[in-house]
């Protein structure tokens, strides 16, 4: 058995490992260190530590026209969507229409029991052609009544009398034939026609029900799709561009996109202002009008809207990629005729596509840098290409692996 001081005074084989591997780690280390030179390290032009010139693409600035829009989150609403309802107690003796269906105004949609109604016509008439015989014969003895008295031979009170009779008795038919048009127009409403053209919703209520004129739900609901309305808010700052347009007679372009703001849903133009801003977000409504021909647009559906309300003609754009924002505001990279860059602060206008307005800072035909911006410093020097000449250009598979940083390994020379 061997003794614990024997243990203390020998390393265990087990140690060194342990004792082996930070040594080894450091060696690595120092070794990496000398061998990995200035001259090698990646963005260095040579043993003197010269910058090369850093590649980019560049493109002109030229001058076009550009559309102002104002853009902001709409909801489709019909512009007409009528609950259809019975203008006449009665039961609900058939329906004619199907739901989803599209339909006309004054298409029959569906049909209440006109047998009451038919009753009431009748005894109107009735009344009628007997109030109507009270009043001949009440004629008849006027006209008797007016020649006796010529001959003086009944009272003028008599006379008058018998004027009154007459007089009550053609207000009597009157009230009989305001009856009868009553009860043909109850007979007209027994047959629920369409108030406007749309499409159908959900059926409210099955045939053989009584239905009332003072029913909430009604029989259907009609929408009207075709044109429809989007509804939209845009800021109150707006808000002068858009009415100087309207006052001067212009129509005003409007057009639906998707949730995604890519797919073109439809297009249509302004149709109305609210008549005030909302306090609560300094946004006042607006109203389009979209014919919808293809049904694209739901009502409540959500949409995008992009509104035209300037364009500004013969200004000088450059692509929106050579835009950059810094600490001092907005600026790009010129590139000038000696191939080294100017940082120059811009001022911008309004965007559209791909291209950005530039109000001041740059000029017609001036070369900016659109790609490789990320490590250039004013009066750097570049090598400019063209979007078309870089994708033209075979890849070089060597240049990819220098600007990772790539080491190589020491020359033996």
């Amino acid at each position: 058995m061997t003794s614990p001081t024997h243990e203390q005074g020998r390393p265990s084989r087990t140690r060194w490992p342990r004792l082996l591997a930070p040594a080894l780690v450091a060696g690595g280390v120092a070794f990496a260190l000398v061998s990995w030179s200035p001259a090698q390290q990646p963005g260095r032009g040579g043993p003197g530590g010269e910058a090369g010139p850093a590649p980019v693409v560049v493109a002109p600035a030229d001058t076009r026209d550009i559309n102002v829009f104002v853009t902001a989150l709409g909801t489709v609403t019909p512009l007409a969507s009528v609950t259809v309802r019975s203008r006449v107690d009665g039961q609900l003796m058939s329906v004619r229409f199907a739901e989803g269906q599209m339909v006309k105004a004054g298409e029959l949609l569906a049909e209440i029991d006109p047998r009451p109604f038919r009753v009431q016509l009748d005894q109107a008439q009735g009344q009628m052609a007997r109030d109507q015989a009270l009043l001949a014969n009440a004629r008849i003895d006027l006209e008797r009544y007016r020649t006796l008295l010529k001959q003086d031979s009944i009272a003028e009170q008599q006379v008058a009398g018998q004027e009154s009779l007459v007089r009550q008795y053609e207000g009597t038919v009157k009230l009989d034939q305001a009856q009868i048009d009553n009860a043909r127009l109850q007979l007209v409403y027994a047959r629920i026609t369409a108030p406007i053209a749309g499409r159908l919703g959900l059926r409210q209520v099955d045939p053989g029900n009584i239905v009332h004129a003072s029913d909430a739900n009604g029989l259907v609901v009609i929408t009207r799709l075709q044109p429809i309305g989007v509804v939209f808010a845009i800021p109150q700052d707006s808000l002068p561009a858009v009415l100087k347009r309207l006052h001067a007679g212009a129509r005003l372009p409007v057009d639906a996109f998707g949730r995604e703001d890519t797919t073109k849903l439809a297009s249509g133009a302004l149709l109305a202002v609210d008549n005030q801003i909302d306090p609560a977000t300094g946004t006042v409504k607006l109203k389009a009008e979209f014919r919808n021909e293809d049904l694209r647009l739901f009502p409540n559906q959500f949409v995008n809207v992009r509104m035209l309300i300037d364009t500004l003609h013969g200004v000088t754009t450059v692509p929106a990629s050579a835009v950059q924002r810094g600490t001092q505001g907005m600026y790009l990279f010129v590139v000038k005729p000696d191939n080294t860059v100017v940082l120059r602060p811009v001022k911008l206008g309004p965007s559209e596509a791909d291209r950005s307005a530039v109000l001041s800072g740059v000029a017609p035909g001036d070369l900016v840098v659109v790609d490789g911006t990320d490590r250039l410093r004013n009066g750097a020097k570049v090598a400019p290409t063209t979007r078309e000449a870089a994708r033209a250009a075979p890849a070089n598979p060597a240049t990819p692996r220098r600007q990772r940083g790539t080491r190589r390994a020491p020359s033996d020379s």
